[in-house]
Formats: structure tokens, C-alpha cells, sequence
């Protein structure tokens, strides 16, 4: 079964297999070339575009030399972008088996690329020799013409990778036969860029240990593999650390393969602080910068959109009234930051007005909901109250949507990870809403969409993509799905 997933499996199980492989086995090739060659392929190409963009837009132009020095000044993007890219690891292989975070990185080093070059024309007073067109041209169409570029070199590095014809580093495996198998089953490592060249099976045990350990470091060394992963259970120090020690000899990078539980975290890695190592598993949501920069933007533009939405309160409130005995505003707890208590305030949109152990949450077609009730929640007004929440800094304009206590409860013992929900201020509106994942939570399929989306935005928080939010929730249609 181990030979099934593995190309070259060693067991110590059987005696006469404990000599170490001879020298005419199967030998590493060099991945170094391929990695250095797609790093070549990927920054020329991005080269090729900028280059492309620039002499397009200074021939637009039809004038004179203007397609010469569009090109010059292309040449100068060219050379700030790719260079810090070169240097930060941006040609990856491995950057280029997914599409996550090429938009980011991309438009970063684009700014920065653009503001070098036409800093330095500016310093040696050349700016004269580049059209206002051109300039706008390539400027604008340069982020364009990258993107394009990089998804469709995704979607072939991709496609390859699938196919197993991808192979940026060489891996060798050793430990439980159990843990190798399943990493290869799990992580299918071929998708990845990563290609085992061989593993090793160490038994558990004290008699067994010196000679599967060199039986392995022997294989390794024939293998020559760029990496080797220790697949040993964290708990089982002794073997751990003699696995270790035995490997630090040999001329590859050493990994101590993760846990199981390390799939839960996207950001996980080592950090040293002073004589302190430790494995951080989740960043702080917010740094203060980012939480004082929030709340500014909170109070303004609430207080601005109270003031501006003071005619409509009065408006809903005379209809409120109208529609049958009961209060204006609805009034029910719900778990902030922190899982700290706050009583959230809501246009009364329904006959009841629950807030006990058992909440029942409304319905398609809820009889419950009045009239004038149905418009504001299909228009989101029902909501408008809560910018008194956020004035009074129990809420974020944009935020995870807080759920009544008893909900809450219910799906913490549920879902995974779903108290992280509460690490940051909960919001009138989210990215949960504006992708259509807001109305009732019935099913479980439902529930997890919410939170994923949820913390998403935790993971990726900034004040663009708060005011992103913002302008979805008024304009996109998405946000209004699934209203009751």
C-alpha cells in the first residue's frame, strides 16, 4: 500500500533490504535549474508586458520619438518592479500554483514601481521626455496586463501540477509508515510543486531505532533530496529528537512535519522574541494602528449618517406606530467583542420580541413579520439603529453579524472556530452579507458559509475592504438575498 503512493518506499521490516542503496541508484535531478528557470520565465515575462504596455501606449501617441521614450521609461518600470520581486521570492514556484495574493502583491510592487521610476526621471529632470498619454497609459494599463498574465501562467503552472509535471524541490519522508501515507493522501504533494523522491519507515521502539535511522540518513544521502519531513508523532520525544539529530548531517533542508491540527491555520510559522521560541498559530485580528483607524472611521461616518438619516428614523418610527401597539425599537442581547453582552437596537420588524434561551429565527413568508416590517428588511432600514451600537462602541459599521445569544451558543459547540468570530467589534454589515450569506441559518451548510466568510474577513481585514463592504451593501445585489 505504501509502494502505491510512494515511489521509492523502504522498510526495515525485512532483513535483507537493510544495506544501504548503492551509488548507481536512482539519482536527484536538479531542481535548482527549474527553479531558476521559471524565476527567468516569470520575470521575463512580466518584463515582456510591461515593455509591451509601454511602447503600445507611446505609439498611441504618433508622434516623434514618443514611442522610443515610453519605452525607455518602461524599461525603468520594468527593472524597479521585477528586481524587489526577484529579492522577495515573488517567482516562486510555489506562488504560482495558486491564485491568492498576486493581485496584492502585484499592485504593490506596481505602485512602488511607478513612483521610483518617475521619481528618478524627476531627479535627473527627463520627465520632459515622457507624454502625458503614454504615461497614463502605461501606468493604467500595466496592473491590467500583469494580472492577465499571471492568471493565465497560474492556470498552466496549475494544470501541470495536476498532471505530476511540476516538480520545484525534491522530498524524502521518514517516520510512522501511517503518517507517510497519510501525508501523501492529504496534502497531495505533486499538486504542490513537491515530488517524493523517496521515504522510510522507522518502527516504534527503542531496539529498532539505530538501525532504521541508518538505513534512512543512507538513503537520503543517495537520494539527495532538496527536503526531508520527519513524520514522527510530536509526542514520541526520544525518537523525535534522535530522527532529528541523525538528519541535521545530511545536506538538506530538515522539516518537522506538522500535526494534524496545523491544517486549521493559514498563518502559522515560527517567531522568536529574544531567547523565546514559540509557533504562532493566529496573528491578533487588528494591530492598534488598525483598530484606532477603524473606530475614527466608525464614529465619522455614523455620526454623519445619523444626522443625514434623522428624516427617515421619524418616517419609520410614525409607520412603526402605526402598524400596532409595541415599541419602535426592538431590543434583543447579543455576544461583542470579546463575548461581552450588548443589547442591539433594531426597527421592530415582527409581532415578537424574543430574547430568551429559545430564539426562534424568522422565515421566508414568517407570519410574525408585519408589513411595514417586510420593507425594511428587504431594504436592510431595519438595521439603521445599530449605528447607536457603533456610536456607542459596542459595534463596526462593517463587522461579523452578531446572532441572538441563544444562536450563538448553539453554534459555538457546532462549528470550529467559530468563537474566533468574536475577535473582533460585530458590524451592521459583513462580508458574509454582501456574498449572499445573510437570512436564516437552518442548515449546517449554511452556518459553516457564514463563518468561513467571516473569517475571511478577520484574516484579510483593511480599511479598503471595509469600504468595499460599505458600498456593497448599498449597491449590490447580493446583499439583499435571502431577506425575510
Amino acid at each position: 500500500m505504501l509502494r502505491a503512493i510512494l515511489p521509492t518506499a523502504i522498510s526495515p521490516a525485512a532483513p535483507q533490504r537493510r544495506a544501504a542503496p548503492r551509488r548507481h541508484g536512482r539519482a536527484r535531478p536538479n531542481t535548482a535549474l527549474t527553479r531558476v528557470g521559471f524565476l527567468l520565465l516569470a520575470s521575463g515575462l512580466d518584463a515582456a508586458v510591461i515593455l509591451a504596455i509601454a511602447a503600445a501606449s507611446g505609439a498611441a501617441l504618433g508622434r516623434g520619438s514618443e514611442p522610443i521614450n515610453a519605452l525607455v521609461l518602461g524599461v525603468a518600470v520594468a527593472m524597479v518592479f521585477i528586481v524587489p520581486g526577484v529579492v522577495r521570492h515573488d517567482y516562486a514556484i510555489t506562488h504560482y500554483l495558486s491564485h491568492k495574493g498576486h493581485a496584492k502583491r502585484a499592485l504593490a510592487l506596481w505602485g512602488v514601481a511607478v513612483a521610483g521610476a518617475l521619481g528618478f526621471a524627476f531627479l535627473t529632470k527627463t520627465t520632459e521626455s515622457f507624454s502625458r498619454g503614454g504615461t497614463l497609459g502605461l501606468v493604467a494599463g500595466g496592473p491590467i496586463g500583469l494580472l492577465v498574465l499571471r492568471t493565465a501562467l497560474v492556470g498552466v503552472m496549475q494544470a501541470r501540477a495536476a498532471a505530476g509535471r511540476v516538480a520545484s524541490r525534491h522530498i524524502f519522508l521518514v517516520g510512522d509508515e501511517e503518517m507517510i501515507r497519510a501525508f501523501g493522501e492529504r496534502h497531495a504533494p505533486h499538486q504542490l510543486g513537491l515530488r517524493i523522491v523517496g521515504a522510510a519507515v522507522l518502527r516504534p521502539g527503542d531496539d529498532s531505532r539505530a538501525d532504521d535511522l541508518t538505513l534512512a540518513v543512507a538513503s537520503a544521502r543517495v537520494l539527495r533530496p532538496d527536503d526531508i519531513y520527519i513524520l514522527v508523532p510530536w509526542g514520541d520525544r526520544d525518537r523525535l529528537e534522535a530522527a532529528i539529530d541523525a538528519f541535521m548531517g545530511v545536506p538538506a533542508a530538515v522539516h518537522l512535519a506538522p500535526e494534524r491540527f496545523f491544517d486549521k491555520f493559514d498563518d502559522l510559522h515560527v517567531i522568536r522574541n529574544g531567547s523565546v521560541a514559540s509557533l504562532h498559530l493566529v496573528r491578533q485580528p487588528l494591530s492598534s494602528s488598525d483598530v484606532l483607524a477603524k473606530r475614527v472611521v466608525d464614529i465619522v461616518l455614523a455620526a454623519a449618517a445619523l444626522v443625514a438619516l434623522a428624516p427617515l428614523f421619524a418616517a419609520m418610527a410614525v409607520l412603526i406606530r402605526r402598524e400596532g401597539p409595541g415599541p419602535v425599537f426592538f431590543m434583543q442581547r447579543r455576544y461583542g467583542f470579546n463575548q461581552e453582552p450588548f443589547r442591539i437596537y433594531k426597527f421592530r420588524s415582527m409581532s415578537a420580541t424574543e430574547d430568551g434561551r429559545a430564539v426562534r429565527q424568522a422565515t421566508a413568508g414568517d407570519s410574525r413579520i408585519t408589513r411595514v416590517g417586510r420593507f425594511m428588511r428587504r431594504t436592510n432600514i431595519d438595521e439603521l439603529p445599530q449605528l447607536l451600537n457603533v456610536l456607542r462602541g459596542e459595534m463596526s459599521l462593517v463587522g461579523p453579524r452578531p446572532h441572538a445569544m441563544a444562536h450563538d451558543q448553539a453554534f459555538e459547540r457546532d462549528v470550529a472556530l467559530y468563537a474566533r468570530r468574536h475577535n473582533v467589534r460585530p458590524g451592521i454589515t459583513g462580508w458574509a452579507q454582501v456574498n449572499g450569506w445573510r437570512g436564516e441559518t437552518d442548515t449546517p451548510e449554511k452556518v459553516l458559509g457564514r463563518v468561513e466568510h467571516d473569517l475571511f474577513y478577520i484574516d484579510n481585514w483593511s480599511l479598503m475592504l471595509d469600504l468595499s463592504i460599505m458600498v456593497r451593501t448599498v449597491f449590490s445585489r447580493k446583499a439583499y438575498e435571502n431577506a425575510g
